[in-house]
């Protein structure tokens, strides 16, 4: 999953959902749960290194950054990150 994570260019997203059906198909498995891809996103100790603020949920849901939603708002900011149609959760485990 972290090698998945590299590859996202600077200024691009992807969603747990896709990083689950790549691991998926790489292991030969139906499917893969997006939930166990985030809990492992939120394992990321080096995060500015290996950049999990990249990750995002389903339909533009700002969720789940260990730094923080501000922070992970400001460094898609920072990467120029379109960020019309992403939202921060009204409630949830994500802030």
């Amino acid at each position: 999953m972290w090698e998945i994570l590299l590859k996202i260019p600077y200024g691009k997203t992807t969603t747990y959902g896709q990083i689950a059906r790549e691991i998926a198909a790489a292991r030969g498995l139906a499917k893969m749960s997006a939930q166990a891809v985030g809990g492992a996103v939120g394992h990321n100790e080096i995060s500015i290194i290996i950049p999990c603020h990249r990750v995002i949920g389903a339909h533009g849901n700002l969720t789940g950054y260990a730094g923080g939603i501000d922070r992970k708002i400001k460094l898609l900011k920072l990467e120029g990150v379109d960020m019309q149609g992403l939202f921060t959760p009204a409630k949830g485990t994500a802030l």
